[in-house]
C-alpha cells in the first residue's frame, strides 16, 4: 500500500471557497475513481491557508491507472477547469509514502 499526501496552499481568503466548491464537486468525482479517500483537512496552527489530501492505493501502478481514468472523464476535466479558474491554489506539493511496518492501514 501507499499513501499519496497532497499539500495545497491557497491565496489568502480562498481556501473555504474552494473546499466548498471541492467538497459539492469534485470530491464525489475523485472518491468513484481513486476510491480509499483517507481525508481532507485544513490548517488552524502553523502554515495558514493550507489543506492537505490525502488518499490511499494499493501501488504506484494502481494509482497511475486510477487517476488516468480520473484524467479522462469529463466530469472530472469541467471540475477542475472551473477550480484553476477560481486562481486560489498557490502551490501544490505531493507525497508518496509508505506506511512502516507500526502504522495501521486505511
Amino acid at each position: 500500500m501507499i499513501i499519496e499526501h497532497r499539500l495545497y496552499t491557497f491565496k489568502p481568503g480562498t481556501i473555504d471557497m474552494w473546499r466548498c466548491k471541492y467538497e459539492a464537486e469534485g470530491l464525489e468525482i475523485q472518491k468513484r475513481h481513486l476510491n480509499r479517500f483517507v481525508g481532507l483537512y485544513t490548517s488552524e496552527i502553523g502554515r495558514l491557508h493550507t489543506s492537505v489530501l490525502i488518499w490511499a492505493y494499493d501501488s504506484l501502478a494502481d494509482r497511475e491507472q486510477r487517476r488516468q481514468a480520473m484524467s479522462g472523464d469529463p466530469a472530472w476535466q469541467k471540475f477542475i477547469a472551473e477550480v484553476w479558474a477560481l486562481e486560489a491554489i498557490q502551490s501544490q506539493d505531493v507525497m508518496i509514502m509508505t506506511p512502516a511496518p507500526s502504522s495501521p492501514t486505511p
